[in-house]
């Protein structure tokens, strides 16, 4: 395993690659144009973000009780599109105590709408990372952008058959008959998730390991249901040496540092998401621990800066 090395801008330990054989070249990480990969150091917890690719989503998604000119304003300030953004999808993968941990899966291949996502399986190769490595897969919850990447063509099969699944029994409960009446989602979108979830319990229910509120998942590697987003929506913490950082899967957008409280239309509950953001970015910030969420731009790993109500979104220095 390479040396890890102290960052003196961000005080975290960082390596370029820190995964076992995760410095292997391959085909598909040569042809790569852009990075899609970053590892980070977490006390003795080895992390590796990955770029799950981008999803074209319509802008109004983003903010669906704002005011359509300020978040237009908002958007043009940002020096991002006014009609459909290109929002990213991470997901990370966690070595701690012997054990290789997925949490979330990305979107898969099988969504022609959506071309430029679903590469967590073919960029887990090019970091040489074998998906039969893989012991648990820890979901933040069941849309179909976290579950799709368990169900495309032939992963199961080259999955550990005693892998282990953790979610949340909220997350399983809700989408035994799931309610959308408070989200706002594009029209097409919730046939879709009722199917991709369907399919997934169908093929993954008897590796379920579900929890209440928090099961540790490894030393150091800890599953917390926050709710809000999806009722068994869960954040991933780690800690190790008086190191942490926090995945706070669907819990925390970009525009949410500056407008907390703009729902995001895929929010089944966005008054207690928005409890939840505020919480979790309040907490955050107090501690200055570092902060990856999926839908950050890559590699997400950034700090939060608050002064009162309001949030700063502070970006680490890359370090190569």
């Amino acid at each position: 395993m390479p040396h890890a090395e102290t960052n003196r801008r961000t005080g975290q330990q960082e390596t370029t690659m820190s995964l076992d054989n995760a410095s292997r070249p391959s085909r598909s990480g040569r042809d790569e144009l852009v990075p899609s990969r970053y590892a980070v150091k977490v006390g003795e917890i080895d992390v590796l973000v990955i770029s799950d690719g981008v999803l074209p989503i319509p802008t109004p998604v983003l903010a669906t009780n704002a005011d359509p000119a300020v978040r237009t304003a908002w958007l043009d300030d940002m020096f991002l599109p006014t009609d459909v953004l290109h929002w990213p999808l991470n997901v990370v993968l966690v070595r701690s105590g012997g054990q290789a941990i997925l949490v979330d899966a990305g979107l898969g291949v099988e969504f022609p709408d959506f071309p430029r996502a679903g590469q967590t399986v073919s960029r887990l190769e090019a970091a040489g990372v074998d998906l039969a490595s893989v012991t648990d897969v820890v979901l933040t919850h069941m849309h179909m952008d976290h579950i799709g990447g368990l169900l495309a063509d032939g992963v199961k099969d080259r999955l550990r058959p005693d892998l282990r699944i953790h979610v949340a029994a909220a997350e399983v409960k809700f989408w035994e008959a799931p309610d959308f009446s408070h989200a706002s989602m594009p029209s097409t979108v919730p046939p879709v998730l009722r199917r991709t979830a369907k399919r997934f319990m169908a093929e993954y229910q008897s590796q379920l390991r579900q929890f209440d509120e928090d099961y540790e998942v490894a030393p150091g590697v800890v599953v917390t249901r926050t709710g809000g987003h999806t009722p068994g929506h869960s954040v991933v913490r780690l800690a190790s040496g008086g190191d942490r950082l926090t995945f706070a899967g669907d819990a925390v957008f970009q525009v949410g540092f500056d407008h907390p409280d703009w729902h995001n239309g895929f929010e089944h509950d966005p008054e207690e998401a928005a409890r939840v953001r505020v919480r979790l970015l309040r907490e955050l910030a107090a501690t200055r621990e570092p902060l990856v969420a999926t839908h950050l731009p890559f590699p997400s790993v950034c700090h939060v800066a608050a002064d009162g109500d309001v949030f700063r979104w502070v970006p680490v220095v890359w370090d190569s």
